[in-house]
């Protein structure tokens, strides 16, 4: 029998405030010594009263409008109880049947594999919560600790979190990929979140079942957790597909439960049986008044929301003349748009042309992105400025270097910080295009390799290009190339007899 698949997903968003969501206290927790960003609000002391932080309220509007939702006029919040050592209080502060935002959708591009073309996929609703503590567990060991134990950071309690949950309308782990690096775009675009998956800023649940193919009726689903980025997302929910098919075929029954997910394993395991809402014991938090939403400050913020990535990706295909990928690669985050623009806008007038951007592109795409990738570093974060780029390019553009040569320059200026011209005059990496000193060089790379001579004699035309190889070597990747293999054409024919 052929099955299909049906995925939502729960995707929380931690905030990019100065302030917790219902205090004082600052939310940069991440550095902070443990239990140093804490007050009697957030520690859950009798008597603490929250107080709601606008900002928060205000990005969650935003990624509302930015997903097409309704922004109701008439909001709360909600006393979700359970009882984990996490929560001080014994219950957080969220929202239950009155969100901020709901009624929304985001535009995917779809699976081909499985024919599914580009479409919205729905969204239930945006809410706005704390988050909780974080905890430690550490095993028992003879050195340590003759029992296991674990250990409570509070600074984490109380920091802003936005809840995305979408329609139960993905139809493939691929499809679930695509919801999640659009919408973590999405969240860095608007300026509203970090997105920093490391660090725990976007966080994602699974809920996952299957069905008899052509069915309208959900399976029983399972929660998937502890997916910590967007490749364990994508396998978590492959295993998960897989396990929940042979399970069925087996004869056996789904479960409804919570299950995470085992990175270095590669695959779920049960936690627990999974929560209905009702288990949560919701009603409308006491200690907070209801929010009015009013139709003016809606339409500002409206008006007020940035440039996101789909448009931006037509500008600059527009302007610039790029393909499709390019532009794809170029604003899959803000802060890599934000460099090619600034790389571009310091161009000259002569210059700005879509050849010079396409060259821009092409070194950012290309070997920009493998050193930013080996160190898992953001571009903002790039020890290679965009001014300091287009200086290497103009480098290349009036014969100074080679594009080989100009790759070590690049790397050179990656871990030193030193600008190209510095490192290009200090090293003595000028391209050669002395006429004499390449024919020296082409002259011992013949002398040495007579039968790479013997094969262009007898009509290999490619042993040119190995022997054009061994003068660049000689020459320490210094030779004019297009010189360098008119010389060695040249030193091959006199050879003829």
């Amino acid at each position: 029998m052929e099955y299909e698949t049906v995925i939502g997903l729960e995707v929380h968003v931690q905030l990019d405030t100065r302030s917790k969501m219902f205090c004082g206290c600052p939310a940069d927790y991440q550095s902070a010594e443990p239990n140093t960003r804490t007050c009697p609000v957030c520690l859950g002391l009798p008597g603490a009263l929250p107080v709601i932080n606008r900002r928060a309220v205000e990005f969650t509007v935003m990624t509302g409008l930015a997903l097409h939702c309704q922004i109701p006029e008439f909001t709360k919040f909600d006393r979700k109880n359970y009882p984990y050592p996490d929560l001080m209080k014994g219950y957080q502060i969220s929202q239950y049947d009155l969100p901020l935002a709901l009624n929304g959708y985001l535009e995917i591009n779809g699976d081909p594999d499985l024919q599914y073309g580009g479409r919205p996929i729905g969204v239930e609703r945006v809410h706005l919560e704390e988050d909780v503590a974080k905890m430690q567990h550490f095993p028992a060991s003879p050195e340590n600790h003759a029992e296991s134990y674990s250990l409570v950071d509070v600074n984490r309690s109380g920091v802003p979190l936005m809840e995305i949950v979408s329609k139960p309308d993905l139809r493939s782990p691929e499809e679930a990929r695509q919801y999640l690096t659009s919408l973590h775009s999405m969240v860095q675009y608007l300026g509203v979140s970090t997105g920093n998956m490391q660090d725990g800023n976007f966080r994602c649940d699974a809920n996952v079942s299957i069905r008899p193919a052509g069915s309208d009726t959900f399976g029983t689903r399972t929660e998937v957790k502890n997916m910590n980025s967007f490749r364990s997302v994508y396998l978590a929910l492959e295993y998960e597909v897989e396990r929940q098919r042979r399970v069925v075929e087996d004869g056996g029954t789904v479960v409804q439960e919570t299950r995470g997910w085992v990175d270095d394993r590669g695959v779920t395991v049960s936690q627990r049986s999974k929560e209905y809402a009702h288990d949560y014991r919701y009603f409308p938090e006491p200690d907070l008044p209801p929010l009015n939403i009013g139709s003016e400050w809606v339409d500002r913020m409206r008006s007020a929301l940035p440039e996101l990535a789909p448009q931006r990706k037509a500008r600059l295909q527009g302007e610039y003349d790029l393909s499709e990928y390019d532009a794809d690669q170029l604003t899959v985050s803000r802060s890599i748009a934000d460099y090619f623009e600034a790389a571009v806008s310091l161009m000259s007038e002569t210059t700005k042309r879509p050849a010079a951007a396409k060259e821009v592109a092409n070194w950012m795409i290309g070997d920009l992105s493998y050193l930013l990738n080996q160190d898992h570093r953001d571009i903002a974060d790039c020890p290679v400025s965009p001014s300091g780029l287009l200086e290497l390019l103009g480098l290349i553009a009036d014969g100074t270097l080679s594009t080989s040569l100009a790759k070590t320059v690049l790397e050179q200026m990656y871990a030193t910080g030193v600008s190209a011209p510095v490192i290009v005059r200090e090293q003595g990496l000028a391209q050669i295009s002395d006429t004499g000193a390449i024919e020296t060089a082409v002259a011992e790379a013949i002398a040495a390799n007579p039968k790479a001579v013997a094969d262009y004699l007898s009509g290999k035309e490619t042993a040119a290009r190995f022997l054009m190889g061994q003068v660049m070597r000689i020459t320490k990747g210094q030779a004019q190339p297009e010189l360098a293999l008119q010389l060695v054409q040249a030193g091959l024919e006199a050879q003829r007899p």
